[in-house]
């Protein structure tokens, strides 16, 4: 079968990604843990120069020789925006006051820094690369694939995982619904691209012929084995691993995700300008009747990103962009590699209850 033959291809011993995070979630130590465990271990390197991609990479390969993945948004900055930023920079004004820090600064609107990221990924070479918010250029997909990397992109309707199939991936991450962070949608308005994930797998397994990756709200063992019996390869699980030691997610983010008791998740623009999923907070409940002041991404997430490093060391939960699927209330604190464990066994449990 195909999807075998990618796994095996990839030497993925488990049908278990480890999602790619941006904004320092997914430091070397977590991304090495996750391939020694025999899963797939995912870099987010969004917000990364080309300089810290191949620092990033050079520290992985240092503390694993299995295979990893890499990932960036090759899309989705704002080149214009008609939005007076006055009333955003009073309210952020406000509280950056209250931290004692400078007032805040329009960032500019943001060049793509996609194509240089991309030679540092190219030099890099790891053996997958993966994309949301679109899809990278011809030539770049086809600079991939010289290098001999595979290329997983990021689909939110079906309609996206048949046109990720004509670029030349060689697999979808189908991002349902339930997912926690950005959506990745990029051809209709994010509302109409809200499929639960195991419908969207369904969908796009029956539109493409390349392997299909599920990620969306899957926090367990007996949610991999679901993935899989809807016509999945692998899974990719993100908040799962939020609490992990090796994780770079803040002591207040953690602590968050542990005591939820309730599916507390929203859909907000409120920290980086783009549609991203994470728990209801001070923060977000401030543009309640206000989503028209915030600014484009990514704009606001450069804007609002000294507020938030400093709410990280104070231990700000209010002020966090705390990102989270909506299987939030399963969350737990263990190593990486104890996680993978974990998940293969109730995935194995969940597989013989089935059969």
């Amino acid at each position: 079968m195909a999807e075998n033959a990618l796994l095996k291809k990839l030497g993925i011993v488990h049908p278990i990604i480890q999602a790619p995070m941006g904004g320092g979630f997914t430091p070397p130590e977590l991304v090495a843990a996750a391939s020694n465990a025999g899963a797939l271990g995912s870099l987010g390197a969004p917000y990364l120069a080309p300089a810290q991609i191949a620092e990033a990479v050079a520290q992985i390969r240092q503390l694993t020789g299995k295979p990893f993945n890499v990932n960036l948004f090759s899309g989705g900055y704002a080149t214009k925006s008609a939005i007076d930023p006055a009333p955003m920079l009073a309210l952020l004004g406000e509280i950056h006051a209250g931290y004692g820090l400078p007032p805040p600064q329009l960032p500019p609107l943001p060049v793509s820094p996609f194509p240089a990221q991309l030679d540092a990924v190219l030099e890099a070479r790891p053996a997958v690369f993966s994309f949301t918010f679109g899809i990278p250029q011809a030539d770049a997909i086809a600079r991939l694939k010289a290098r001999g990397i595979l290329i997983f992109g990021t689909a939110t309707t079906v309609e996206e995982g048949r046109l990720l199939q004509a670029a030349g991936a060689d697999a979808v991450v189908a991002q349902g619904a339930e997912a926690g962070a950005h959506r990745g949608t990029f051809t209709v308005p994010f509302e109409q691209a809200m499929l639960p994930t195991l419908e969207l797998v369904r969908g796009i397994v029956a539109a493409v012929k390349i392997p299909v990756i599920a990620s969306g709200g899957l926090m367990d063992g007996r949610d991999i084995a679901a993935a899989l019996r809807a016509g999945a390869i692998a899974a990719q699980l993100g908040t799962a691993f939020l609490p992990c030691p090796e994780a770079g997610t803040p002591a207040a983010h953690k602590q968050a995700l542990l005591a939820a008791r309730r599916d507390t998740t929203v859909i907000t623009r409120a920290f980086s300008g783009r549609h991203a999923r994470g728990l209801a907070n001070e923060f977000i409940a401030r543009f309640a009747g206000k989503e028209n002041i915030i600014l484009p991404f990514r704009q606001q997430n450069d804007l609002t990103r000294p507020m938030r490093t400093e709410a990280a060391k104070r231990g700000d939960a209010g002020n966090l962009s705390l990102w989270a699927g909506t299987g939030v209330v399963r969350s737990r604190a263990m190593p990486a590699a104890e996680l993978v464990r974990v998940l293969v066994e109730e995935m194995q449990a969940a597989m013989r209850a089935a059969s």
